[in-house]
């Protein structure tokens, strides 16, 4: 067995995100393009004598007892048999509550990484089973290769359809200092379409069509974003602000509070981080 793993966890963004009306058993249908960027959480994990246990730990932030990665463990374990038991050090930069799909991804990579450190062969069926019982957007990153991917994700997130992940993009963030919680943001959305508003959205059919096309062409929306700029002004104006920054395109990415701009160039990119860090406590720059 080897002695440690060591593993990117990377953020995701929804390039569009179409939500559909709450279904009978209260979950939403969704209708979005997931696709990886150049911001990442790290993950060192070792093996631990005792077996059946699995300790996070995490000096950015205070983790719950039961957080993402002790529930893949505890998937992994009961599907596999193995019970090895693991030490965890997560360096947290993707931030909770803001749709980059942090604690999803932390999940995801930690399952790679154990599988390594456990010589367990994975399958995707094992890696579906797993994100079943942790997470919907887990599913999304279950089926990234190499910390990186784009998929048609849809269902409450479970169906993914890997396409070919764009590396033209060059994405800068702005982390809004706000937090909204997923059940806070469909609750508003909820709101909003008993009100009889909706955003509208390019169809499902046409969303690899477009992503692959021009970025001046992009019709994509996001249904959470009107209502979250309604409760919480400041993420509009961050989103003014990459506009003006000269993004080609830009939106919020999944039930917010992060949003993000597509520049033309990776030059272009640069300039749009250095002007926005001005305004801006937090942004990221990534170039792919």
């Amino acid at each position: 067995m080897l002695s440690d793993v060591q593993i990117r966890a990377p953020a995701k963004v929804n390039i569009g995100l179409r939500v559909l009306p709450r279904r009978e058993d209260g979950f939403h249908n969704i209708e979005s393009i997931f696709q990886t960027v150049d911001f990442y959480d790290d993950i060192v994990i070792r093996p631990l004598q005792e077996n059946e246990r699995c300790i996070v730990s995490c000096e950015q932030m205070t983790l719950p007892a039961e957080n993402t990665i002790t529930a893949a463990y505890r998937e992994f374990c009961r599907l596999t048999g193995v019970h090895t038991g693991v030490q965890v050090m997560l360096t947290k930069r993707i931030p909770a509550g803001g749709g980059l799909g942090g604690g999803s991804s932390d999940a995801a990579s930690f399952v790679k990484a154990f599988a390594r450190l456990t010589e367990t062969a994975l399958t995707q069926d094992l890696l579906d089973a797993i994100a079943a019982n942790v997470g919907s957007d887990v599913f999304f990153f279950m089926h990234c290769k190499d910390e990186t991917g784009a998929a048609l994700v849809s269902g409450r997130g479970e169906v993914v359809q890997t396409i070919l992940r764009r590396k033209d993009l060059h994405f800068v963030l702005v982390l809004p200092e706000v937090h909204s919680s997923t059940k806070e943001a469909y609750g508003l959305v909820d709101a909003a379409f008993m009100a009889g508003s909706d955003v509208r959205c390019p169809p499902f059919l046409e969303l690899e069509r477009m992503y692959a096309g021009s970025v001046k062409d992009w019709t994509f929306a996001n249904t959470f974003t009107p209502a979250l700029v309604t409760k919480y002004p400041v993420i509009g104006h961050a989103l003014q602000d990459i506009r003006n920054s000269g993004a080609v395109w830009s939106e919020m990415t999944g039930s917010g509070a992060v949003v993000f701009g597509v520049y033309d160039s990776a030059d272009s990119a640069t300039k749009a981080y250095n002007l926005l860090q001005k305004t801006w406590k937090r942004c990221v720059l990534a170039l792919t």
